[in-house]
């Protein structure tokens, strides 16, 4: 039977303007995957020329449905087992008007993969399209597809324990609405976030309202430092990286963005909030009872996240994984750029919860679906753990026979008995980048080739390639006939040496698109298709701007440190400019007790927190309140230096000059050209 039994058809959902994200003047964190800033509202019809599948895509598409088994039932009887309800339709409202959630966007997988998708992500992303309630077993239930993660509710003795609120404010209270509907009305009694991405803790006032409450909240150890500081410093890269990564600027279509492989996508509006742990779980086993349920929690950090737990519930007999596990291969390097994360010990954790609860009767997680059965659970557990292990131990292996990272990535394949099992797909991370993650991170970038040691600039490298390969013309035409003879890898080599040496050379960039629509077409990863797609729909569009609104997630940086804040001027200070500079101010913040030392010397910034310094050149008084407004942009130097929350005692000319020398990220750089 096909799995579309399962399927609910779905409205066509209204058209929407793409708007881009505004850039402001700080970094503000975009911790997971990208899903903590805005997106634009993503257009209805795609502006695409190449639309078509081209017959090697085609006839690539073919073999991988011929391969997998991709008919096979457990998976849709899993994702689908104790559905309770959903809404229909399902689109969640912003706190602007805007949709912060469209799962109508997605109407139209169903049936058979189109010649554009990889019928093998097709199948992903027809299994994430389930939304809805769900029981898991008895006192233990899920809301799925609401957001990009799940939110799982324990039935505890007085109110829900909630795991895992969600991205933002509104699909969480959209999520617990539904479950209050069919369960109950129920307060929430607890709260758990088992890692610091923000998929998983920033819906947090959907669940429990602003302000001060008496509410535990149980987090990883590091979880708040991690959660806030990830990507104060690289945040606006970040953002923009993410554009790519999430496919954010593409038409949910059958020639743009289908699916994440983690789940639908991310929430394109909403408002983000954090809340400070009241419990901390820093060993393995960590045993407490949350409203009068028991739970042994096992202490994960450097795994998926760098502060992260899962935990057992002996009386269900039920392991939640968080993200160690899921029914992906996933990233150890992610596309929009993070620390490289450990595969050892993330293999490590998963052999540890397969020993420690070898009892478990269900396996849980923050994405997908449920695996039931203690031998199919334990199954589960040692194929995801041993496809960790075998990509870190095989990188190594050959790593120390010689081959470098291109060469590893270009042969390393999972056995058979980890690749044709689903769950271990590149849906999300793949095999490919995951080995040279491994390799980054014991050998870092270098390969140890002397030609690699000191290579010329990208364009200033087209610009020789392209010469002696005979010019744009020729180089083109080896594209052209490379294209069509379904070698669209080299022919996006040679496409991305012209565009960078002729960044207005109209025909090679239509045709790097067209390279990369195929390229996209036929990926398996929903980050890999979006990238290629995305890159193609900026050769023809233009930079789509950067996933980052620090306005989204002034809950957030509220809890951000101040020492954070200046984190980020020091990365954002021109060196050059600063050069032979002197500077040194207090920097006195008043609602919060606070005195720091900023000093520019040798085109650095450095600042402590310290007593005011006798010999500095000013002495600025403010609020943090005044510097979280600049951070989000809601207030400029002018708002500062008028207003009354902001006092300079000393030397303003040399105040202003510094100030002068904080750059503006630009969160619309090109990626595609140069």
């Amino acid at each position: 039977m096909s799995d579309d039994r399962y399927s609910t058809a779905w409205h066509a959902h209204k058209e929407a303007t793409l708007m881009r994200s505004r850039i402001v003047l700080m970094a503000a964190t975009f911790a997971v995957l990208a899903a903590c800033a805005k997106a634009p509202e993503v257009p209805r019809t795609p502006d695409v020329t190449s639309g078509a599948a081209s017959r090697y895509t085609v006839t690539a598409n073919a073999a991988v449905a011929g391969a997998l088994p991709l008919g096979e039932m457990q998976d849709f009887d899993d994702a689908q087992r104790g559905f309770i309800a959903t809404d229909a339709p399902l689109q969640v409202a912003g706190p602007d008007g805007t949709t912060a959630w469209d799962f109508e966007a997605y109407a139209f997988v169903s049936g058979d993969a189109p010649p554009t998708v990889n019928p093998s992500l097709w199948r992903q992303a027809k299994l994430n399209g389930r939304p809805g309630l769900y029981e898991v077993v008895p006192g233990i239930h899920q809301v799925r597809s609401y957001d990009l993660s799940n939110m799982t509710l324990i039935e505890g003795r007085t109110g829900w324990i909630v795991v895992d609120p969600l991205t933002v404010q509104e699909t969480a209270a959209a999520a617990l609405a539904l479950a209050r509907r069919h369960l109950g009305e129920r307060s929430v009694s607890a709260v758990i976030f088992t890692h610091s991405h923000v998929d998983h803790f920033g819906g947090i006032e959907g669940v429990l309202p602003a302000g001060p409450s008496t509410v535990p909240v149980i987090a990883p150890a590091g979880f708040m430092e991690e959660a806030t500081s990830e990507n104060v410093l690289a945040g606006v890269a970040m953002g923009r990286r993410a554009m790519f990564m999430y496919g954010l600027a593409l038409p949910r279509s059958p020639v743009g963005h289908v699916d994440t492989g983690l789940g639908k996508g991310v929430p394109t509006g909403g408002t983000i909030s954090i809340r400070e742990p009241t419990v901390l779980i820093d060993r393995t086993p960590q045993e407490m009872e949350i409203d009068g349920v028991r739970f042994v929690f096992q202490h994960a950090p450097q795994s998926e996240a760098p502060a992260e737990l899962t935990f057992y519930l002996p009386d269900h007999k039920a392991w939640c994984g968080a993200e160690i596990v899921s029914h992906t291969l996933h990233n150890l390097y992610t596309l929009r750029g993070a620390k490289v994360r450990d595969a050892r010990k993330w293999s490590g954790y998963i052999d540890d919860a397969a020993a420690r609860f070898g009892d478990m009767e269900v396996v849980f997680n923050s994405h997908h679906w449920p695996v039931w059965g203690n031998e199919r659970a334990l199954e589960y557990l040692r194929s995801q753990r041993d496809t960790y292990r075998y990509i870190h131990d095989q990188t190594l292996r050959l790593a120390n026979q010689g081959y470098t990272p291109r060469e590893i990535a270009a042969q390393l394949e999972l056995p058979s008995t980890l690749r044709n099992r689903f769950a271990n797909r590149d849906y999300y991370g793949t095999v490919r980048h995951n080995a040279k993650a491994v390799y980054q991170a014991y050998f870092g970038w270098y390969d140890a080739n002397p030609a690699n040691l000191d290579p010329l600039p990208p364009a200033e490298a087209a610009v020789k390639y392209v010469a002696a390969m005979g010019g744009a013309g020729k180089v083109v035409e080896l594209a052209q006939a490379a294209h069509d003879a379904g070698e669209d890898q080299w022919a996006a080599t040679l496409l991305n040496h012209v565009v960078f040496a002729e960044p207005a050379n109209a025909a090679a960039k239509a045709l790097l698109a067209s390279v990369y629509d195929q390229l996209g077409f036929r990926a398996e990863s929903g980050p890999w298709r979006d990238v290629y797609l995305t890159g193609a729909y900026e050769l023809r569009n233009g930079p789509q701007g950067s996933a980052l609104d620090p306005r989204r997630a002034v809950g957030l940086l509220r809890n951000t440190s101040v020492a954070q804040f200046l984190d980020s001027m020091s990365v954002r200070l021109d060196g050059p400019g600063a050069d032979g500079k002197q500077w040194k101010f207090n920097f006195v913040f008043t609602d919060v007790g606070e005195t720091h030392v900023l000093e520019v010397e040798n085109a650095v910034l450095h600042h402590r927190q310290a007593e005011p310094a006798a010999d500095a050149d000013a002495t600025v008084r403010l609020t943090r309140d005044l510097l979280l407004r600049l951070g989000i942009g809601d207030a400029g130097v002018k708002e500062l230096v008028m207003s009354d929350a902001f006092d300079v005692e000393g030397s303003r000319l040399k105040l202003l000059s510094f100030l002068s020398l904080l750059d503006k990220p630009d969160g619309q750089f090109a990626i595609v050209t140069p």
